[in-house]
């Protein structure tokens, strides 16, 4: 198809996403509702079918749940992920195999036969990635019990994905339960083999960014990010694993690294706007003239759905040993169908075991079910809590609360001479000390004297609220660039309004703005001048200087 319908085609369907996603979002909604609704009007079966390029903006559309998986794997290094514990793990396989249990039994009651029954219980197995874990992760809620519970879950469920094709296949009269054993074994060997390599490229490429001067080439952060996250998404795709999950583990072996801080913050617009067109390709599976016949149907198996699914996560994790309130929450963030219904209704219908009503409902059923999501993972923490309550009378509603890093004392943005001097009174002290600069050789240099080191161009938002700069107790800018230096000192009041900030004016003209802007100021040219007098004076009181009047 010609390029230029194809980029015609993704302004239309972002502008439409702009537009009602904005709408959603006044009334107090998830943009996301508006993303899926753009593209159920724009394209797609019983739409306006104004947009003619619907596969390819749908391969394009992948790579925004890659780069949200990437992103995610930064946040998530190993010894993190090791933290989760075995407890999500086995709850994502115990709540597959339910879900697929009790789908097959509903469906059967209506007249499916086995075959049918089950391949209707594998589509509905998985929830979804892609809305639960962006929705999680702009309320910062991914490290709160409930969340750690769902991102176990949901990795667990990507890894299932293979197994439930080769079953999808194996439903339709292809194979045998044989060829879907040796399947199995091979996703697990290919797996390993994916982390291996992933695990030597990101050292080597490491060590080899290790030696660019980053700080004055700032796109080669942007384009490692783009080679290491779109590269294992092609690896994890050529070796039949989910790309998403390829893309999550190369994001969780650069976790560890210094780069992962600014990585993420140059990826994030990226992200935005092929999440963006995701949603949208979502939406334009959708046939929006189907469900308003079909309309009882689709509502009368969304609610079902919805409930079941909630209640099946809840269950399963109450008996692995979590509190009523956080298996409640994680069930109400599960309670949904997930995107990979449609991958997988596909290979049913290619494989004959899925009808064309089969499909329509189910994708109707799904899209249903993601504006049931936009209400429920808002609401978790808050209905755990209440659930809690009624349950166990004498209970008190708690806090859901994440455990997070322990937060920095001291940030110090910028490192070069005038970081370091500032510095010298905190070295061997107990003082939690995070620096902030673009230099590799400055953060090594910070890591030297005991403090934490972040690559990354504090000018970003999501750079200072990765180093957590709203919890510290003060911050230091050291930046010598006028502008640069003003826009970081904004950004600080607006992420933590009260911590008292020191700025570094190399000019003196510039310190009313600082000041204005909220800061103390310490001139380089007073600070200068007032060393020169100290000097000088030094000097008129000298020996030599009372000698030389006397003569």
């Amino acid at each position: 198809m010609d390029f230029w319908i194809i980029l015609g085609d993704v302004v239309a369907l972002l502008a439409t996403a702009l537009l009602l996603g904005g709408l959603f979002s006044k009334f107090g909604q998830s943009p996301i509702l508006g993303y899926l609704l753009a593209g159920m009007i724009l394209g797609g079966p019983g739409s306006l079918n104004l947009i003619e390029s619907t596969k390819e903006i749908e391969a394009i559309s992948e790579l925004g749940v890659a780069l949200l998986l990437f992103g995610l794997g930064l946040e998530f290094s190993s010894q993190r992920l090791r933290a989760l514990g075995s407890s999500p793990l086995i709850g994502g396989i115990i709540q597959v195999l339910l879900t697929i249990a009790l789908g097959a039994a509903a469906a059967a009651t209506f007249g499916l036969n086995i075959r049918q029954s089950i391949a209707f219980g594998a589509m509905i197995s998985l929830s979804s990635t892609a809305v639960v874990l962006r929705m999680l992760m702009e309320r910062s809620e991914l490290e709160m019990p409930h969340g750690r519970n769902t991102l176990g879950v949901l990795l667990t469920q990507d890894m299932a994905v293979v197994p439930l094709a080769l079953l999808m296949t194996i439903l339709g009269g292809e194979g045998s339960f044989d060829v879907m054993l040796w399947g199995v074994g091979k996703l697990l060997l290919l797996i390993g083999a994916l982390v291996v390599g992933l695990f030597l490229l990101v050292k080597i490429a490491v060590v080899t960014l290790g030696t660019l001067t980053l700080h004055r080439n700032r796109e080669l952060t942007m384009l490692f990010a783009i080679v290491m996250g779109f590269g294992a998404t092609c690896l994890a795709h050529y070796a039949g694993i989910s790309p998403a999950l390829g893309a999550f583990v190369a994001g969780m072996l650069l976790g560890s690294s210094t780069f992962a801080t600014q990585i993420r913050a140059d990826i994030s617009p990226l992200r935005v706007v092929l999440l963006t067109l995701f949603f949208s390709a979502v939406g334009m599976v959708a046939d929006p003239i189907w469900i308003l016949e079909h309309w009882q149907l689709v509502a009368i198996v969304s609610i079902l759905l919805v409930i079941s699914k909630m209640l099946v996560s809840w269950a399963v994790f109450q008996c692995l040993g979590h509190s009523v309130r956080v298996a409640a929450a994680t069930g109400f963030c599960l309670a949904q169908s997930g995107e990979f219904a449609f991958v997988l209704g596909s290979i049913g219908l290619a494989s004959g075991v899925v009808t064309q009503d089969m499909y329509a409902l189910v994708v109707s059923v799904t899209i249903v079910s993601f504006f049931f999501t936009a209400i429920l993972v808002p609401a978790a923490p808050g209905a755990g809590n209440r659930i809690a309550s009624f349950i166990d009378k004498k209970s008190e509603p708690e806090a859901f609360k994440a455990k997070t890093e322990i937060a920095p004392d001291v940030v110090i943005i910028g490192f070069g001479p005038s970081g370091k001097l500032a510095a010298q009174p905190l070295v061997d002290q107990n003082i939690r000390v995070t620096v902030i600069e673009l230099n590799q050789k400055g953060v090594k240099e910070a890591e030297q004297l005991g403090f934490r080191g972040v690559i990354g161009d504090a000018t970003q938002n999501d750079v200072l609220e990765h180093a957590q700069l709203n919890r510290c107790k003060i911050a230091i800018i050291t930046v010598p660039h006028y502008r640069s230096a003003m826009v970081i000192l904004e950004n600080i009041r607006h992420l933590a309004q009260y911590v008292p900030i020191v700025v570094r004016s190399r000019y003196q003209a510039h310190a009313n703005d600082f000041t204005a802007a909220g800061a103390h100021v310490i001139g380089d040219e007073k600070q200068v001048g007032e060393c020169l007098a100290k000097h000088l004076q030094v000097w008129l009181d000298s020996d030599e200087y009372k000698k030389d009047e006397t003569n």
